[in-house]
């Protein structure tokens, strides 16, 4: 009959070998080993979050040019970028609430561990952290919402690139020299024609009209969630 490899006691064996640190030196080696895999895992967040952000202003500039660079080029190419756009939304919202929850864990341990190694500070403070980054590994889960994330990105990179796709949208079903055929837009009713010209296949134009203020009405409802952020947690520097 094989033996196992410890012995009859490999439990007890395998089981003292993940005991807990005992002294200053393991403690301290093991926090410096965790912190950098956590900032590791941050970074990597990090970087599909910018991965994302360069799709969409790639596309926001490709439609832009494709579209704006000649009268022939459809206007529903800025339609179909919004909806590129508020996909790729989506997804990055996705990707920020992982980011958060491992950025989350870096903060706890420089604000409450490094930033008071270095002040030198020897007041005792308050130890709840240690729970909160426990119950973190214990228990993985996200701190903020779909929707909060969303805001969040929209806020501070995808609400300007809906907001010059828009803009270029507006000119293009507006502007006579960029009409396909070069029509001029009739001063005494303007909004007739740009109506005329936001038709898209076989959906008119006030359809499309309606369509697009509410997609825009909705990111702006979508931008005013989750308002406020922890910058006496976080700081002023955050993304």
């Amino acid at each position: 009959m094989l033996r196992p490899p410890f012995g009859e006691n490999a439990t007890d064996c395998e089981t003292s070998m993940l005991d807990l640190p005992r002294s200053s030196a393991e403690n301290t080696s093991i926090l410096i080993h965790y912190y950098r895999g956590e900032i590791a895992r941050m970074s990597s967040w990090r970087a599909r979050l910018d991965q994302t952000s360069n799709w969409a202003i790639t596309v926001t500039a490709a439609m832009l040019s494709v579209s704006l660079s000649t009268p022939t080029a459809h206007h529903g190419v800025l339609l179909f970028a919004m909806l590129l756009i508020a996909l790729l939304l989506l997804i990055e919202a996705r990707r920020y609430r992982f980011f958060d929850v491992y950025r989350t864990r870096v903060r706890l341990l420089e604000r409450h561990y490094f930033a008071r190694l270095f002040s030198g500070s020897s007041q005792a403070e308050q130890q709840e952290w240690h729970l909160a980054l426990a119950d973190s590994l214990r228990k993985p889960t996200f701190r903020i919402t779909q929707l909060q994330a969303a805001a969040r990105r929209l806020r501070r990179n995808y609400g300007w690139m809906f907001l010059i796709l828009l803009f270029a949208w507006l000119l293009k079903i507006s502007s006579a020299m960029l009409q396909p055929a070069g029509a001029e837009v009739d001063a005494q009713a303007p909004y007739v024609d740009i109506i005329a010209s936001a038709q898209l296949g076989p959906l008119p134009g006030a359809v499309v009209l309606a369509a697009v203020g509410c997609l825009h009405l909705l990111l702006l409802w979508i931008g005013w969630q989750d308002p406020r952020y922890d910058e006496a947690m976080e700081g002023s520097v955050h993304v």
